[in-house]
């Protein structure tokens, strides 16, 4: 067993990490969730905070403003450490490592402010690489299934169009979500900004043009008119269940790939060196819709987090949000670029094994033609009562042949051979036509591309080109 490293030996690999992190995520969304972003943010708020301040008056100088800009990235993380360590509020730390480096700006740092005053693109790619697919094989007829047993025909691209829908609502939540998002704004301790008329001393317009100044240098369009001492932690439950719902989107994609690896119809990419079992070196596991199947499971429960903690706010606020929130809101981020980046590289590759498909197409295909075969027959002059049992009976022995002998389907074998059907022999290929039974499938992909995919991928093709590498 192994032993912990001795004290103040202790490298990174002597404390638990995150596979979110240390594993799957990209550097873009480990670096948004990173100490130096979050730290560096507070930062930027306070400055936002200190210009509008001195905008409208307040004794604030150039000299303090351009300190505060000069070391927005200098954080000493040690220090604040220590800092929070002794004083045991991680934003007053800050505000004091922030004014040791800033020391003409350190009275006006956070000046009137609380604590809570700071606090599409792959999943885009991961639409236009599955349109591409559905558009490449809209034509391919293949065995469609409910209840996981055989049904009538679909085609490859029909059903991915399936999934690519599920991710069109996935973006406009997405979409919707972000453009209903606010700011918090300047509020002060329990929300009623009295701190911030104090400062301007009650003049009720320069503190509407504070909060309106701090909102726009923080880059968005609206804050909240009114808050507690944070904004709603219902605006958390809103984000992450767009997020839970992707999740869900991505599992049943994941899931139906999966299905179709194993009827060895379609599978993802696999490297040339990649061993699928340690001990059957013959197998291809698709570790990939695998991952994105375990982690999207984790993301679906994540919305549990913010619906608890709204629900236990006790009037202008109470801090058993913090903890929560400092690990759902960031895990349910890491976890949903996780499964997008994988999902893309999986669409990027898939594929798809046509004579697979056909075969197992024509072990069911016979018994969905034995309506079109009757439908013929009484077309020629034939009994439709007795061309319906003729075929009850064949089928009953073909049946049995796949069942309990584990042959193939020979019921058009049996057809051909029987005089009866001899009016329609020379039809019977064309009754077996496999695209004759899938209806309009490659119409509805043509027109589900055009009218409702296409459309909402145009303002993402700046976007389109970067190509997905995984670490497996």
């Amino acid at each position: 067993m192994a032993t912990p490293a001795p004290a103040g030996e202790e490298d990174a690999f002597s404390r638990y990490r995150s596979p979110l992190v240390s594993r799957y995520a990209s550097p873009d969304m480990a670096f948004n969730f990173s100490e130096r972003k979050k730290f560096g943010t507070w930062r930027r708020l306070w400055l936002y905070l200190a210009q509008a301040e001195k905008s409208l008056g307040l004794p604030i100088t150039d000299e303090q403003i351009q300190e505060m800009e000069a070391n927005l990235d200098n954080i000493d993380f040690k220090m604040a450490a220590e800092e929070e360590k002794r004083l045991r509020h991680d934003v007053m730390a800050h505000v004091h490592t922030f004014a040791h480096c800033c020391p003409k700006a350190a009275g006006i740092i956070h000046l009137g402010a609380t604590s809570c005053y700071v606090g599409d693109n792959t999943l885009a790619r991961v639409i236009s690489r599955l349109a591409n697919f559905a558009e490449k094989y809209a034509n391919l007829p293949t065995l469609g299934f409910t209840h996981y047993q055989p049904a009538q025909l679909t085609t490859v691209g029909k059903r991915c169009t399936l999934w690519i829908q599920d991710l069109c609502m996935d973006l406009h939540n997405l979409e919707r979500a972000r453009a209903e998002l606010r700011f918090r704004g300047v509020k002060g301790t329990t929300g009623t900004q009295a701190s911030f008329l104090q400062l301007f001393e009650g003049d009720h317009d320069k503190v509407e043009e504070l909060d309106r100044l701090v909102t726009a240098m923080a880059g968005f369009k609206r804050a909240y008119i009114v808050t507690g001492q944070t904004y709603s932690r219902k605006v958390d439950i809103e984000v992450l269940s767009v997020l839970a719902s992707l999740g869900a989107s991505v599992h049943k994609i994941c899931t139906d790939i999966r299905l179709l690896a194993n009827l060895k119809e379609i599978e993802e990419p696999f490297e040339k060196e990649q061993i699928g079992s340690s001990a059957m070196a013959y197998k291809r596991n698709p570790m990939r819709s695998e991952r994105c199947c375990s982690l999207a499971r984790h993301l679906m429960t994540l919305i549990l987090d913010p619906l608890q903690t709204a629900s236990v706010q006790w009037f202008e606020r109470t801090l058993d949000d913090s903890a929560n929130r400092r690990v759902s809101l960031a895990e349910a981020f890491l976890t949903a670029d996780i499964i997008l980046s994988t999902l893309q590289n999986i669409s990027e590759g898939l594929v798809v094994y046509p004579k697979v498909i056909a075969r197992r197409i024509q072990q069911e295909l016979p018994f969905m033609s034995t309506e079109n075969i009757i439908m013929a027959i009484v077309k020629a002059g034939g009994n439709r009562q007795d061309c319906h049992e003729k075929i009850r009976v064949l089928s009953q022995q073909a049946a049995a042949v796949v069942k309990q002998e584990g042959g193939d389907n020979d019921l058009m074998a049996r057809i051909r051979a029987d005089p009866y059907f001899s009016p329609i022999h020379d039809q019977l290929e064309t009754l077996l036509e496999p695209t004759s039974f899938t209806g309009r499938a490659s119409q509805q992909v043509t027109r589900f591309l055009k009218e409702e995919v296409y459309p909402v991928l145009t303002p993402y093709q700046s976007k389109m080109g970067v190509k997905m590498e995984l670490t497996l």
